[in-house]
């Protein structure tokens, strides 16, 4: 396994956070569109099915592992 200087480390580690910190600060809102409001009650509902689903699993694996 090759070392790298903790100074290349930390300067890599520095630019990273600044470029992440420079694309947070340029990231821009915009206006959603007609659609994507109305798509979100069946993305919602759509996600509490999936969490449904999810929870009955974990039901029946754990009353699979207690008999």
């Amino acid at each position: 396994m090759e070392a790298i200087a903790q100074s290349m480390y930390y300067g890599w580690s520095k630019d990273f956070l600044e470029a992440g910190k420079k694309r947070l600060a340029d990231h821009t809102t915009r206006q959603a569109t007609s659609y994507e409001v109305k798509a979100l009650p069946r993305r919602g509902a759509a996600a509490e099915r999936g969490v449904g689903r999810g929870d009955t699993g974990n039901r029946l694996l754990k009353k699979a592992r207690s008999t």
